[in-house]
């Protein structure tokens, strides 16, 4: 599909008990991922610049050397970069290709089908609504209605992969580049049942 609305959240206390829902109400939004146009390109920027913000606060790498290469990502011509919307507002980019790159992958990995995420970055400003795992299970639903075995992403830093762990992928490989190790991870894809209601409970990153 080309894009997807879904609902924002229930509330804070969503998986706690009612009475802490209605005494930490949260503002509903309204998320839909759409394909990216050249149009998106300053907003991405933006986005991928609030981020860095954000992870140089806390002493972390941050994307700030690469912000106009990852906002130049939206003009590609086989549209494989997706935009995250809420309320209308950009507030998160993630690329999707279906060829693996080859790294340390087997050749029998590289020969089964799958889709491959990079440049996935949320804007923090709503790290409460859990704009991440929104991307990446839209990704897993979408890999598994083109028919793919696999979801596949690589991550440079141990905090990334402890936060992809928590949405159900796995280490598969481990490789030291030049700027240090590579984390290749991997989820069998699946299609996610009831995906606006497992999207409404998103509540904190």
């Amino acid at each position: 599909m080309d894009e997807q609305a879904v609902p924002g959240p229930l509330g804070p206390g969503t998986g706690g008990s009612p009475d802490a829902e209605r005494r930490n109400p949260m503002p509903s939004l309204r998320f839909r991922v759409r394909p990216a146009t050249s149009d998106d390109a300053p907003a991405v920027e933006t986005l991928v610049l609030a981020r860095s913000n954000w992870l140089e606060e806390r002493g972390l790498p941050s994307w700030r050397d690469d912000a106009g290469l990852v906002s130049a990502l939206t003009a590609n011509p086989d549209g494989s970069m997706w935009i995250l919307e809420a309320d209308g507002r950009p507030v998160g980019c993630t690329t999707v290709t279906d060829s693996t790159p080859p790294m340390a992958w087997t050749e029998q990995e590289l020969s089964e089908p799958s889709l491959y995420l990079y440049t996935t970055v949320t804007d923090p400003a709503v790290r409460t609504w859990k704009p991440g795992t929104l991307l990446a299970l839209w990704a897993l639903d979408r890999a598994f209605q083109e028919g793919k075995t696999w979801l596949r992403r690589g991550c440079r830093f141990p905090g990334l992969v402890t936060y992809y762990q928590h949405q159900g992928f796995a280490v598969v490989h481990e490789m030291r580049k030049s700027r240090g190790p590579m984390y290749l991870m991997a989820r069998r894809a699946e299609p996610v049942a009831n995906i606006e209601a497992r999207f409404s409970l998103a509540r904190t990153l």
